[in-house]
């Protein structure tokens, strides 16, 4: 196979030259340990607890409470429960509020496929 650059033949610069490198899609290994920790979390820890929930807890002391304290973690691991439960079918509003949350597109998209890659495995079990 032989190499040819296009410059030299006076041809179009080559695709790498041309495209924009994808910035911010990467998560921190904290932001990694949150999505991982959400895969064992259920959809129920999304919703904020109901009056008799909120009694039980008073009653018998408070249960286990899966949210997170920083507002931007939260917003991951709600994402990433979402997609963990439903795959590539999240609501639009709760992309909106990942995005607001300082999150880029592109992290969303390394979120869903990195999900969507481990739970290929998973259900041909």
């Amino acid at each position: 196979m032989a190499y040819s650059e296009f410059a030299e033949i006076g041809g179009a610069a080559p695709a790498a030259s041309v495209i924009a490198p994808v910035k911010d899609a990467v998560l921190s290994s904290l932001e990694w340990s949150v999505v991982a920790i959400a895969e064992r979390d259920r959809l129920s820890t999304l919703r904020l607890p109901g009056r008799i929930a909120v009694a039980m807890g008073r009653l018998f002391g408070e249960g286990h409470n899966p949210r997170l304290a920083d507002p931007r973690l939260e917003a991951l691991r709600r994402m990433a429960v979402l997609t963990w439960h439903n795959g590539y079918t999240v609501p639009s509003g709760e992309v909106k509020e990942f995005l607001a949350a300082g999150y880029s597109p592109e992290q969303y998209e390394l979120l869903v496929d990195s999900i969507g890659a481990a739970r290929r495995p998973r259900r041909r079990r």
